[in-house]
Parts: structure tokens; C-alpha cells; sequence
């Protein structure tokens, strides 16, 4: 039924639906269970230690031996300094003065670490069927490893110019990642945010530069769109926010009273949370602070700062301060299982080509 059969065969699946890999919110039992629909699940390895990629990895293989994604970070990191955390914590004193919290120096700090020889060894080691990256790829010695294990190597653009920059770099397939996605922006080679196309404008002049198969990214979250992103050349669509409402989520109970209340008008991108841009749902903070200010703390280490009053303000129920990312299609999301959410949205596609096919 597909239009296009290269991601199904780069990477040996049955449906061209990826898993976005969403750090803290999905783990081994939503990536195994859309594997296990058919589609290629991804495990978001940002944050984890290699003990528990392990794990994971493990857990998800006693459920399915499908082809699954392992996901990693590749932003550049810079040394933490006190000076720098002072400075964003200023921003954020009239808030831990209202929580009641002592600010701290020494706070600031994620356990977000970019890709590295030790990462690159368990690739090697557990050898999934694709390995993602963002924030651009890795050092030319480790992707030539990651490639050498027999993985399919993809990665996120924001603009054609990255698009085809990753192309050069070796990768298999690239993601076009709209400004309507939740999370963080994948971009690399460009800073503004501003400039950033969304997916249905971008989608078809990636497909147009490159020659490698065009996954398509934001504003996916039923088969209407599946069956659009197709038409614009699109070989397959990553889906991130639709699966934030499954069984199968981590996303807590004030997450998904968020996504329950989602609009088409009440996410931002914002740097305010990490120090790196990423659509999340707006709050005081970013409405206070931005959604875009000048002097972000460095990505991954803003989080260390926001975590002194983030537990606090959650604890006394107010999600003011609580990076809660999504698309600006949550409003289409619907709870269910994550199977049934894949079997939906394969069948809701097919009716799509269906009636487009018969006229």
C-alpha cells in the first residue's frame, strides 16, 4: 500500500512509522511495542547510562527481535563554569524566592552526554538495525565505526543546506524536521530558529536535494498527514507527540493532563528550559523569559538549574516551570496503546491512498 518502499527496505520493517526517540518519556515498552507493529521503534539513549542502554536494549529483545533505533545526542559540550551559572541563575532568583528554595551554584549539569568511544563500543557490541543522531553526527572515526558495525545510520535536518550536508557525511536516510515538531531542533549548522521552515515546506525541497530516502518529521499525528508527507516525497514519517499519549508513555499524570489540553496555539519553541531550542507547551517561564533569550545557559547544563525549583514547583502542583515538550498537533493525540496507535494510523493511511487512488 505504501507509495515508497526504501525505508521499508533500508531497514527491514513492515510500516515506514518511526518512533521519535523522546528522552525521558519513552523507554524499552513503547520502542518494543511499535517494533512490534511493525514499525521501528527507537530507544532515546541521551541520559542514559551504557549499564542501562543495556538493559533496555535487553528488555526490549526478550519482546520482539524486530529492527529497532538506538538514538544519541551530538552537541557540542562546554566545560561548566561557575561564572556561567551564576548568570543564568540570576535569571531565575525571583522564583526560587517565591518557592521558598536557597539557590545553589553547583547545580547545573545533564547527564545529556554527546556520543563517545564508549557509546560507539556498545554500538558495536549490541548492533541494532539503525543508530539516529542529533544535534548533527559524530567525529568521522566513530560514524565510520557505526557503519562498520552494519548500522543504518540517519540523522535530523532543519534546512536543505543540512540536509545535504548529512548526505556527504555518510547517512542513509535524513529526517526533515519541521518547526511544527515537539522537542528539540535538530539544526546544526544555523542558530536561528526563525528561519526554520515547517515540514510540508521543507519536506519537498529536501527531497528534491538529496538522494538518499526523506523521512518526514512535525505535524504527524494521523493518516491524513502520513498520507500528505507521502505525496511531498516523504519514504517514511517519525512520530513523537501522537505516542506521548499511549500506555506505554512515561509521561506522568500533569504531562498528560498538557497533552489532554493541547491546542493548536499553546506550544513555543523555547531555549529557556535547556539552552538549546525545543517546542515544548508554554509556561511562566517561557512567557517570563523568552520563549527565546539571548544568554542561555549551554545545552545540556540549563537543565541542572531548572531542576532546583522544577521538582518544587510540580510538587505543589504547578507546572510553571515544567519542560513538558510537544508538536503543535498534540491537540490530535487520543490515549490508547501504542500498538493500537501504529495499527491506527497504518489503516488510517490506507483509506487516505484509497480514496485518493479510486478519485
Amino acid at each position: 500500500m505504501w507509495p515508497s518502499n526504501r525505508i521499508l527496505d533500508l531497514f527491514d520493517i513492515q510500516h515506514p512509522i518511526i518512533l521519535s526517540p523522546m528522552a525521558g518519556s519513552g523507554d524499552h515498552a513503547l520502542a518494543a511495542a511499535v517494533s512490534n507493529a511493525g514499525g521501528l521503534g527507537s530507544l532515546p539513549c541521551a541520559g542514559l547510562s551504557v549499564e542501562k542502554i543495556k538493559q533496555e536494549v535487553s528488555l526490549i529483545r526478550e519482546t520482539t527481535r524486530n529492527p529497532i533505533n538506538l538514538n544519541f545526542f551530538c552537541h557540542s559540550y562546554n566545560e561548566y563554569t561557575e561564572k556561567a551559572e551564576r548568570s543564568w541563575l540570576e535569571k531565575f532568583t525571583p522564583y526560587l524566592s517565591e518557592l521558598g528554595i536557597e539557590p545553589a551554584l553547583g547545580a547545573a549539569g545533564s547527564n545529556k552526554n554527546p556520543f563517545s568511544d564508549e557509546h560507539c563500543a556498545l554500538v558495536e557490541e549490541l548492533r541494532p538495525k539503525v543508530v539516529s543522531f542529533h544535534f548533527g553526527l559524530p567525529e568521522t572515526t566513530l560514524l565510520q565505526r557505526v557503519k562498520a558495525a552494519g548500522c543504518k545510520v540517519i540523522s535530523s535536518a532543519n534546512t536543505v543546506e543540512e540536509a545535504l550536508w548529512l548526505e556527504r557525511a555518510g547517512c542513509d536516510a535524513v529526517i526533515a524536521q519541521g518547526t511544527e515538531a515537539g522537542g528539540h531542533r535538530g539544526m546544526f549548522l544555523s542558530k536561528s530558529v526563525a528561519e526554520q521552515a515547517g515540514t510540508f515546506a521543507l519536506l519537498p525541497q529536501v527531497v528534491d536535494a538529496v538522494n538518499i530516502p526523506v523521512i518526514a518529521a512535525g505535524g504527524v499525528a494521523d493518516g491524513r498527514a502520513i498520507a500528505a508527507a507521502f505525496a511531498l516525497g516523504a519514504s517514511a514519517v517519525q512520530i513523537g507527540t501522537a505516542y506521548l499519549f499511549t500506555d506505554e508513555s512515561l509521561a506522568n499524570d500533569m504531562y498528560r493532563s498538557k497533552l489532554k489540553g493541547a491546542t493548536d496555539n499553546n506550544t513555543v519553541i523555547t531555549n529557556v528550559f535547556s539552552g538549546k531550542p525545543a517546542r515544548g507547551f508554554a509556561t511562566r517561564l517561557t512567557r517570563d523569559l523568552g520563549p527565546i533569550t539571548d544568554t542561555p545557559m549551554d545545552f545540556p547544563m540549563g537543565y541542572g538549574v531548572l531542576a532546583q525549583f522544577k521538582a518544587k514547583a510540580e510538587a505543589e502542583g504547578s507546572t510553571e516551570f515544567s519542560s513538558y515538550l510537544a508538536g503543535q498537533a498534540a491537540a490530535l493525540g487520543r490515549r490508547e496503546s501504542a500498538s493500537e496507535l501504529t495499527n491506527r494510523l497504518i489503516n488510517e493511511a490506507e483509506e487516505v491512498f484509497s480514496k485518493l487512488s479510486s478519485g
